[in-house]
């Protein structure tokens, strides 16, 4: 289990009894009102039951320590080799695979001298990396077992598959990207929105997808994510005049969590947006290797992207109530 993500078995009897013997206050908060119980309240923001807030602490730097120093080698490995390297991260149906397989088709018209490969990340099975070499690009699927998430070890060992396997499958050197040749690695996260939010992967940028039916609420219950998230992909969009999605409110909660966070909304499966998509891709690649340079937006600039999100989010309404009426 991720004791690092605390997730594991939290029984409040549990946790209260932790707290009373190990003289830690906070631990569990308990809201006088309604009773509701937040387990997130410590010092380390997780409970984990018989340790305590600085022992979580400890574990979590030394865990993240180890895991990001392998992270910094995987990413100047991406950036010696030419590649973009960028983290898909959602709940579990988002429509991640499906935009993946999508993004890759209409890549071969955009671009069609990209080398695109894919990371795959779930606890079993193999069933997403299928669905992606069914396009024609390499994939490797990488299997967690009882783990939560794909930290940069894993990646490690599967872009060295990747370049294993592009060699004898087509007679690539190991350098074949090296210089001013470009790639661009989708990684596809295991489906869930906490323990992914902490790990770097050696990543460019974690792309954060949330599908319509999902509910407008998770970026504030899940801030830690949106937070990490350079970009919000608001899928499956060609669904909106059949559930209940205020679009508006989404894009509003997830500003309050993350001001800089870009927001695009699309339908890989009608094809709606993906131009704005791929047009994003192209950029994140002009500045793959320089992400960390980069500078927040200016006071102006991020009013500015607070509005077209509001306009785009007013049409996004819109063009719903015209189906629904057009659906009568």
């Amino acid at each position: 289990m991720c004791v690092v993500c605390g997730c594991s078995d939290n029984s409040p009897a549990h946790a209260r009894h932790v707290q009373a013997h190990a003289g830690e206050a906070g631990v569990v908060q308990v809201n006088p009102g309604n009773g509701d119980l937040h387990f997130g309240a410590g010092a380390a923001r997780v409970s984990v039951p018989g340790m305590s807030q600085a022992r979580a602490i400890k574990l979590e730097t030394d865990i993240l320590g180890a895991n990001n120093r392998v992270a910094q080698q995987n990413r100047a490995h991406f950036e010696a080799h030419g590649v973009t390297a960028l983290n898909l991260v959602s709940s579990p149906g988002s429509g991640k695979t499906t935009l993946l397989c999508a993004t890759i088709e209409a890549l071969k018209k955009h671009a069609p001298d990209l080398h695109v490969a894919v990371i795959e990340g779930d606890q079993q099975t193999s069933f997403d990396a299928d669905r992606i070499r069914a396009t024609g690009a390499p994939a490797i699927q990488v299997n967690t077992g009882k783990g939560c998430h794909l930290d940069a070890p894993m990646v490690s060992e599967a872009f060295a598959q990747l370049h294993s396997h592009d060699h004898h499958d087509h007679g690539h050197s190991h350098d074949h990207h090296h210089g001013d040749d470009h790639s661009l690695l989708f990684i596809e996260n295991v489906g869930n929105l906490v323990c992914p939010a902490v790990w770097d992967l050696g990543e460019a940028a974690k792309v954060a997808i949330l599908s319509v039916t999902e509910g407008e609420d998770k970026p504030l219950k899940y801030p830690d994510m949106f937070a990490a998230a350079r970009l919000m992909v608001l899928n499956k969009t060609d669904l909106l005049p059949h559930v209940k999605f205020d679009v508006a409110r989404c894009i509003e909660l997830a500003r309050r969590v993350n001001p800089t966070i870009e927001i695009l909304q699309l339908s890989a499966t009608t094809g709606e947006g993906m131009d704005a998509w791929l047009h994003w891709l192209d950029h994140a690649m002009g500045q793959g290797h320089h992400h960390h340079a980069e500078t927040a937006p200016s006071a102006a600039e991020a009013v500015l992207r607070d509005r077209v999100a509001q306009l785009e989010a007013e049409l996004a309404q819109a063009r719903a109530a015209l189906s629904a009426d057009a659906a009568l």
